[in-house]
């Protein structure tokens, strides 16, 4: 009897195959390639600003408000402290931080969900409430209203923004739970005897996390577009930090030295656009009906 090699087993085909679909991938969706670059960069530079900056972002010993030139790149600011390196160092500020709003708000809103979703009754109810009071104001107003409540800086900035961000995953995990709440697994691991606790973290956490990197994904450029607003109004990063939206504010006392508003504008921009086309990709990547049409196709 002769042993037949089946396609699957072919050595190397299921190797390749990855390989190829990744390739694949890549030159259908030339926009997520070049977010991925445009991110890889960002961390490139978040990680080596002090190799990377031609100067110190708080020297002032150039020449104020002065050109590019073979000395400053990008010019300088009003302070005479080089753009180019201010630009580079706000990286290692508005990036993080912008990523530690996002993921404060993700675990009070993941919680809120899951809680109010798995007890329902009066607990979903005054949750929700609460909720939705929260969703009534505009975000930058709320933050805004927070932020100087709790005194202008950047740690306040970023709680401020936690505050008024959470409920979007709180409406989103709680609609999650509610489904799987009362499916056959939960309903026999309660029967077993497993607790409340465990069985959010255990049975329902996994089920919405999905939806909470698809969500996070795409909030990330909103948060750091929040936090630059923040700054740019005087309540989030204060000078001489390098903050991107600080710079912005700064900037908007001198018109025609345009290169201090747009370089950091554009460093906004691009990290913004980035997360968010990356977050259109998770969202269709995760998304059953989106990943079985791109297959077939």
């Amino acid at each position: 009897m002769t042993a037949t090699l089946t396609p699957a087993a072919a050595p190397g085909r299921s190797k390749r195959r990855p390989v190829a679909g990744a390739v694949r991938r890549a030159r259908g969706n030339p926009a997520q390639a070049v977010a991925v670059g445009v991110l890889l960069l960002w961390l490139i530079v978040i990680l080596l600003a002090p190799l990377l900056a031609p100067h110190d972002p708080l020297d002032q010993s150039a020449v104020p408000l002065e050109g590019a030139s073979s000395a400053h790149w990008l010019g300088t600011d009003p302070a005479g402290r080089d753009v180019l390196s201010r630009v580079l160092y706000g990286a290692r500020l508005s990036v993080p931080v912008g990523l530690l709003l996002v993921t404060a708000a993700a675990v009070i809103g993941t919680l809120v969900g899951l809680v109010a979703g798995f007890f329902g009754g009066w607990v979903d109810e005054a949750l929700m409430r609460v909720t939705d009071v929260v969703f009534a104001f505009p975000v930058i107003i709320l933050a805004m209203a927070v932020a100087a409540s709790l005194g202008p800086s950047l740690p306040n900035a970023v709680l401020a923004g936690a505050l008024v961000w959470w409920p979007g995953y709180a409406r989103t995990v709680r609609s999650t739970v509610l489904s799987l709440r009362e499916a056959d697994f939960v309903h026999a691991n309660r029967l077993a005897g497993v607790g409340s606790v465990r069985s959010i973290l255990v049975d329902l956490l996994p089920g919405v996390a999905g939806s909470l990197l698809v969500l996070a994904m795409l909030d990330v450029g909103g948060a750091i577009l929040l936090l630059s607003g923040l700054s740019f109004l005087g309540l989030g990063a204060r000078p001489p930090a390098a903050e991107w939206g600080s710079m912005i504010s700064e900037a908007s006392q001198y018109f025609n030295q345009w290169w201090l508003a747009v370089v950091p504008g554009l460093a906004i921009v691009t990290v913004v656009v980035a997360f968010n086309v990356l977050g259109d990709a998770l969202r269709d990547r995760l998304d059953p009906k989106l990943s079985t049409a791109g297959e077939r196709s």
